[in-house]
């Protein structure tokens, strides 16, 4: 989740840094001086230019994500319900990251990378073909013309008959859905035939917005427990370790997004990228969604919590990039970003007095679990009443 890096990493093929070197078979100094005059060198403007992209992509997730998330929130279709983040799972979130991304490093080890991400590249095929269709629906909804026939379905999977039925899956689409997931699974092929770098960003993109727009951190309390052990958890696997870098590097799936720094020079054949974790854009972004939702709970017609994580966001992504270019070395983001984004919101409500309400401000259980909850006890009361 992890940093921000450059480098001539490419997210699917090799670097012709990397192609010269395997190419030449010197050894001592003159494969030391090939190296040097292979490794690639930014310009200022390519720098300026992928560093520039990579944050514009992150801001676009977190704002419209934060946003749906506010519908989201009062949706009743089961397809579209949050997932609900409690402090429990925020605790235990660092460990069990801190196991999976370990363990991905032994296999990088162990196994074949080749193997590897095929088997990841197909797993990651079908999961971006759907949040890429999911992201894509609001807008074909509103582009499609409402006299253009729209059919409506329903996919259904039970499990058991009669009363002990239950419901596996349970997921309404129409017409247009459809389409969203046809275009979707044309880029779907284009990523796993070509890695290419644009299709990686769309897929993405697609997976942060997702995941703003429906994990949902309980209270602030939880998200302030989650971005505090991510914050440990960023620093030790960055700063302690190359593991971090060494998964980000090996690891070819849509979990990052990519710039390159050569786009001037080579065009969409670019292979030096700048990349960035998508945990570093979901993690702070599924807070600044919660402040949001807070905003709107105030019913003030304001937006200042959002806002002041939005642009806290900026700037601790910007602070990222600045100490990272200046030192030449990958970062872990969550250093930066944690103390911004819950540091500026922190100050705004202790100045104007809502520091307590900020605290205590809960997310409200959808209205279908809490009939579903309250039903046992009407049941009770009406047989209290008839006992009576």
């Amino acid at each position: 989740m992890a940093d921000v890096d450059q480098g001539s990493a490419a997210p699917t093929e090799s670097s012709p840094a990397t192609d010269t070197l395997n190419g030449i078979d010197t050894n001592g100094t003159d494969a030391a001086v090939n190296a040097t005059v292979a490794k690639f060198v930014a310009t200022p403007e390519g720098t300026a230019l992928a560093y520039g992209s990579l944050v514009f992509m992150a801001l676009v997730p977190i704002f419209f994500g934060a946003l749906r998330s506010v519908t989201c929130s009062k949706s009743k279709n089961s397809s579209d319900m949050p997932e609900t983040i409690t402090s429990r799972d925020a605790a235990r979130f660092p460990i069990i990251a801190s196991c999976t991304l370990f363990g991905l490093y032994l296999f990088f080890k162990v196994f074949s990378e080749e193997y590897i991400n095929l088997l990841l590249s197909m797993y990651f095929f079908v999961l971006g073909i759907l949040a890429l269709s999911h992201t894509m629906s609001p807008f074909m909804n509103r582009v499609v013309p409402a006299s253009v026939p729209n059919k409506q379905y329903q996919l259904l999977f039970t499990q058991g008959l009669g009363e002990s039925k239950e419901e596996i899956v349970n997921y309404e689409f129409d017409t247009r859905d459809l389409f969203c997931l046809a275009i979707s699974a044309v880029v779907g092929v284009w990523y796993v035939l070509k890695k290419h770098w644009v299709a990686n960003n769309l897929f993405g993109l697609a997976f942060a917005l997702n995941g703003v727009e429906l994990l949902h951190l309980n209270n602030v309390s939880t998200g302030c427990i989650l971005l505090g052990g991510l914050f440990v958890y960023d620093i030790f696997w960055v700063f302690g370790t190359n593991v971090m870098v060494t998964v980000a590097k090996s690891f070819e799936a849509p979990i990052k997004l990519v710039f390159p720094q050569d786009l001037l020079e080579k065009g969409l054949g670019a292979s030096n990228f700048a990349m960035l974790g998508l945990g570093d854009i979901v993690i702070p972004g599924i807070f600044i969604a919660l402040l949001l939702r807070f905003d709107v709970s105030l019913k003030k017609n304001t937006r200042t919590y959002f806002y002041t994580s939005f642009l806290a966001y900026i700037f601790g992504l910007g602070l990222t990039i600045f100490v990272m270019h200046t030192y030449k070395h990958a970062q872990p983001a969550l250093l930066y970003l944690v103390p911004a984004c819950v540091g500026f919101p922190v100050v705004v409500a202790l100045l104007k007095g809502e520091l307590t309400d900020m605290f205590r401000y809960e997310e409200t259980v959808p209205e279908t679990e809490t009939e579903e909850s309250e039903s046992p006890k009407e049941e009770i009361t009406e047989v209290d009443k008839k006992d009576q």
